[in-house]
Parts: C-alpha cells; structure tokens; sequence
C-alpha cells in the first residue's frame, strides 16, 4: 500500500444502539463525615434527661453541638458534644453538670 491509499474505516450500522462510554458507578458519599439529619438528632435528645436536655440547650448557643450519645447498659445516657471548631469535647453527666475533662476515649 502507498502512502496516497490510506487505510478507511468503515462503520456499519446495524438495528443495534449506539456504543456508549462506560462511566464506572458513581461513588456513594462519606457516611462518617455527613451531618446528622435533623430526625437522628431528635432521636438522640428523646434519650437525653431533662436536665441534660436544658444543658445541651443552652451549649447549642454558644455554637456547641450534640456529636453522639453514648448509652452504656443499666446507666444514664452520655451525651457528648464539640465545640464550632472540633477540638474541644465536653460530657454532659446525668444530673446537667458539664465535664470538661472526661475520661472518655474517642476514636479518630
């Protein structure tokens, strides 16, 4: 073959659909990182005492927010919350009082 005859595709259509690109599926989102919806957090003070409920209240003011409730067997629930940047955690014990130097080991 010669360099004038150059080498043609042919394409033959058939009664079959087009070839579309294969896009991989798309990724579902980070669960951890995801705020709580508003009925998980609803959940969450339904457990809470009343004198916690009024603490979380009044933190929620000063932009704290409830992260999670921990609820060990036979014992108040533990309800715990960070502050607006996330470096800080405090608990709130059963009776309102906050401690702000828990023993409570958290995860990263």
């Amino acid at each position: 073959m010669s360099r004038s005859q150059a080498a043609h595709a042919t394409v033959i259509a058939g009664p079959w659909p087009p070839v579309m690109s294969i896009a991989p599926p798309p990724r579902t989102p980070e669960r951890r990182k995801l705020a709580p919806s508003a009925l998980a957090l609803e959940a969450m003070r339904d457990s809470l005492t009343p004198a916690q409920l009024v603490t979380v209240e009044a933190l929620e003011i000063f932009r704290w927010r409830l992260a999670f409730v921990r609820r060990p067997l036979f014992q108040a629930p533990i309800p715990v919350l960070f502050d607006a940047d996330g470096t800080r955690h405090v608990v709130i014990q059963e009776d309102g009082t906050l401690d702000e130097h828990p023993t409570l080991q958290l995860r990263n």
